[in-house]
């Protein structure tokens, strides 16, 4: 079998494994603790199948991987994995998520054959493995480089980097700001914490709505951020109908209403929105002539009222004239020029 392009049959290879296991209740108690078939299951759902408390559960599971382990790689087909996986790390940085591991190595890359993969990676001698918790995701690394205390550390520090800079890293920066010379490395690294997450490469921590946009409004300001100019709803839709998002199936009118709804956009034409952020503000148009006329603290030529205008609002010019012409709030001074009527 060749390790460029390697199918790991999963299934037969941890079969293999587990028929070398002498005993059914041990094997079955590996079998659905890692989930190699199934789902995984808790020691208590384990002990309560099996007539036995959990604690001894998870003793006799403690007791059969040790031996395992302690076999390595003379069992079946574990020299073999372990050279694949080894390959699949020296291409992306020697640490990687299961995940993605599975996804280079068996054909559909289902729960299962990442369940599968976890488990022979902890039989695998060269291979250091990071176990999931609130923390980490499954995670293995090349262990002549480093070990799995190492790769916590080197992954709390790119956390540290990306908390202290404050907004999304570029995925070829992370390395940078992390002072790391290897960029699969950071990234592979980055991958691996369950703090942080990322959107079109780029990095940053999971309460970061610019990275991990839980909802409509969310992901609205992603669109637009990333457009870093005005859109009109339609358009919005349309790009979280085409983005990376996991849950893109929004209608537009929704769209729509959240646009209203939250100030962190604002209305500058028909059906058109930007970011306040951008130092728009809300208000009509003759809210906005009002705001001009009183910044300038004068008499302002209509050409010079339009102009000013148009830097906020996306409006034609006569939406602009017509207002200036028929609010009350607004008197002629002059040929063309307008001023405050309250002054």
């Amino acid at each position: 079998m060749s390790t460029e392009n390697a199918v790991l049959d999963t299934e037969a290879i941890v079969q293999d494994i587990l028929n070398s296991i002498d005993r059914e209740r041990e094997r079955e108690i590996i079998a659905r603790r890692y989930g190699l078939f199934d789902r995984k299951e808790t020691l208590e759902q384990i002990g309560e199948l099996l007539g036995i408390t959990r604690e001894r559960v998870r003793q006799l599971e403690k007791s059969v991987m040790t031996k395992l382990r302690s076999t390595g790689a003379s069992l079946p087909n574990v020299a073999e994995v372990e050279q694949h996986v080894l390959t699949v790390l020296s291409e992306v940085g020697e640490t990687a998520r299961i995940t993605s591991i599975s996804a280079a190595l068996t054909s559909e890359n289902t729960r299962t054959d990442q369940s599968r993969l976890a488990f022979l990676t902890e039989l695998c001698p060269n291979i250091a493995v990071v176990n999931e918790d609130d923390t980490y995701f499954q995670a293995a690394g090349n262990s002549k480089i480093h070990d799995t205390a190492s790769i916590k550390k080197e992954v709390a520090k790119i956390v540290e980097a990306i908390k202290k800079a404050g907004s999304p890293v570029g995925a070829k920066d992370v390395n940078k700001i992390a002072e790391m010379s290897n960029e699969k490395f950071a990234t592979g690294l980055a991958s691996i914490s369950k703090q942080l997450a990322t959107l079109n490469n780029r990095w940053g921590l999971i309460k970061w709505p610019t990275v991990n946009p839980k909802n409509i409004r969310d992901k609205i300001y992603v669109i637009l951020s990333e457009n870093k100019q005005h859109m009109h709803f339609n358009e919005i839709a349309e790009a979280i109908k085409d983005s990376d998002f996991k849950r893109k199936d929004v209608t537009t009118q929704a769209i729509h209403n959240e646009l209203i709804k939250d100030k962190r956009f604002v209305l500058i034409g028909r059906g058109i929105y930007a970011l306040r952020e951008w130092g728009y503000s809300k208000g009509t148009v003759a809210d906005i002539i009002s705001d001009v006329l009183r910044q300038a603290g004068e008499p302002l030529h209509r050409d010079e009222i339009v102009k000013l205008v148009l830097k906020s609002r996306f409006v034609k010019e006569t939406t602009i004239l017509l207002n200036l012409q028929s609010k009350a709030q607004f008197k002629r001074v002059a040929k063309a020029t307008y001023t405050l009527a309250e002054e």
